[in-house]
């Protein structure tokens, strides 16, 4: 397999990443002066228009694990990666902005911690706030682990330079700037991936000789790949959502239909959306309760669509890598497999011309830029908020917490400079972050679903039940490998292995759906041997069966969530009996 030699940047190149830069710190340096006290730092002062909003709610899920992750993870797995998207993403989006954000909104909770205080006990705020905080850590240091690859494999710089060059910019901006400068360089992020990659996917498919060319040449790839068992996959492996998951062998993801929807489709999916702060902090900050509930659903159209932008360029590169095109495009060997985290930089380096490559690469900067600031901005609102102020510094000035969020921004990028260097051992950022979110988010949504439709849900319960599910996560993770594994960040870490997964996002989807169940049975099991300590007037805001629910039959059906979903959710059944 041919090496890739360095990217020489021309000058229109260097300009495009120059005005990029300076805009970025610029918008920084323009908000510095309209954060005036802690909740326009962290809250942005509840006076974003939900369109903006939404768009933030979407381009902070664009960070380096959904542009050269998905890639990635269309390379590898081919078109069931769309799973993240019409199964994994869109009906919980959906499901938030319909039920979930009236409470997130309506209790004036700063952060889902808080919320988790005012349902149940600080204890379990608590728990949350340290798992969510090292959660953030770890996102945004995949993030900038990506950012210095690009810079260090392509433009040849060095690797512990750019990463603190990175980090650098980041922090420059939120710490001027707060949630409304990550949220407003968020938005311009979302134009720049899209302006970048849509020629990327243009130009790939011509030199596959068009839709036609590319499914021939991703049946010769299933054809010359392997399961456990020594099969090889079927004409239509790569092509297919739906398809071939009767059994776990007999497609590439090693995932059959029952671990895909309920492992991904529901935990890991819910987990994430309903629950995760770094997401739900883009509603929160909506002008009104309306607006909050609107954002997730304006997020979600584009959302749907966003498969044929960053997992198209993924089955394109390992369709060329089986059989080359007329430019010659092939992804490099990494160990005994590809490295198909470079799967994006190496095709903007081979098919684009100078000028737009600046384009490009200014887009995939975007995307690291994006996935750094919305974990860093979510770290230091939990931090100040439910760590520091709650346990360390209570009755402070509103100055000393503004101070102290500007702190947390600094030791999160810190932090998170760390974890990069753990992202080293994956050759599908992805895989990695899948494997964070089914520690922290699968069994935290089983938490919240008992908690909102149950109200005989107790504080010990939901502790426990956190503390449960994400020990069961451990164990999980601990007695099972995928195969091939050659670290034990992959698991088998216990030393003793019970099983041997067909590929690392098997073993995350059933991570994902023991933490949940585990966490979903110990929660009901000492919910029913504990007492209740809140009265139902307490729960009220909180509880879905005793929260007053706002009148919408004034409104036309286009502008009621409600219908605003059930559309959104019909598009993307489509979708998947299109590409099933």
């Amino acid at each position: 397999m041919p090496s890739f030699t360095r990217i020489h940047l021309g000058v229109a190149d260097w300009l495009i990443l120059i005005l990029y830069f300076s805009f970025v710190v610029g918008i920084g340096v323009a908000l510095k002066r309209r954060m005036r006290n802690s909740t326009d730092f962290f809250l942005s002062g509840h006076a974003i228009p939900a369109w903006i909003a939404g768009l933030a709610f979407l381009s902070a899920n664009l960070g380096a694990q959904e542009v050269m992750g998905m890639a990635a993870s269309g390379a590898k797995y081919g078109m069931m990666t769309a799973h993240f998207y019409w199964v994994g993403a869109v009906p919980a989006m959906v499901f938030v902005g319909v039920f979930m954000m009236p409470f997130y909104y309506g209790s004036k909770a700063r952060s889902v911690p808080e919320y988790l205080k005012l349902r149940y006990d600080e204890k379990t705020r608590t728990f949350n706030a340290f798992s969510f905080a090292i959660m953030t850590v770890f996102s945004s240091g995949i993030s900038m682990y990506a950012m210095a690859k690009l810079l260090n494999l392509l433009l040849g710089w060095n690797f512990n330079v750019s990463l603190w060059i990175s980090a650098a910019i980041v922090l420059a901006y939120i710490f001027l700037g707060g949630l409304t400068s990550a949220i407003y360089n968020e938005v311009m992020q979302f134009f720049l991936i899209v302006l970048g990659f849509a020629p990327l996917v243009f130009l790939g498919l011509k030199d596959c000789g068009g839709w036609a060319g590319l499914v021939q040449r991703l049946n010769l790839v299933a054809g010359q790949s392997h399961n456990l068992q020594g099969q090889a996959y079927a004409g239509g492996a790569w092509v297919s959502t739906w398809r071939h998951m009767g059994t776990p062998g007999a497609n590439p993801m090693g995932v059959e239909w029952f671990g895909m929807a309920m492992g991904l489709g529901f935990v890991l999916s819910f987990g994430y959306w309903c629950t995760d702060f770094l997401v739900v902090q883009r509603a929160m900050v909506a002008e009104n309760e309306t607006a909050a509930r609107k954002v997730p659903l304006i997020a979600a159209v584009p959302k749907m669509l966003f498969p044929f932008l960053v997992i198209l360029p993924g089955m394109i590169a390992i369709g060329l890598t089986y059989k080359s095109g007329q430019t010659g495009f092939a992804l490099p060997v990494k160990g005994a497999s590809y490295d198909y985290d470079m799967t994006i930089p190496l095709m903007l380096k081979h098919y684009f011309p100078t000028g737009l490559l600046g384009l490009g690469l200014t887009a995939l900067m975007a995307s690291f830029m994006s996935g750094m600031a919305g974990n860093v901005t979510a770290f230091n609102t939990v931090w100040t908020y439910d760590i520091y102020q709650n346990h360390i510094a209570k009755d402070k000035s509103d100055s000393h917490y503004l101070w102290m969020g500007r702190m947390a921004t600094v030791g999160g990028i810190l932090l998170s400079i760390l974890t990069a260097y753990m992202a080293v051992h994956f050759n599908n950022i992805m895989d990695m972050l899948q494997l964070i979110f089914a520690f922290v988010n699968a069994p935290l949504f089983a938490t919240f679903l008992l908690g909102m439709f149950w109200k005989r849900t107790t504080g010990h319960g939901a502790f426990f039940g956190l503390l449960s599910g994400t020990a069961a996560a451990a164990l999980h993770h601990g007695l099972t490998v995928p195969i091939g594994a050659e670290s034990l960040f992959k698991g088998g870490w216990i030393g003793h292995v019970l099983h041997v997964y067909p590929s690392e996002m098997a073993q995350n989807f059933w991570t994902a759906i023991w933490s949940w169940s585990t966490c979903f049975i110990v929660t009901i099991l000492i919910s029913l041997a504990t007492r209740r300590t809140k009265s139902d007037e307490e729960l009220r805001g909180l509880v879905y069966s005793l929260t007053e629910r706002h009148a919408e039959g004034h409104l036309p059906w286009y502008k009621r969530p409600l219908y605003l979903g059930l559309v959104i959710l019909a598009i993307a059944v489509v979708l998947n009996i299109l590409f099933a």
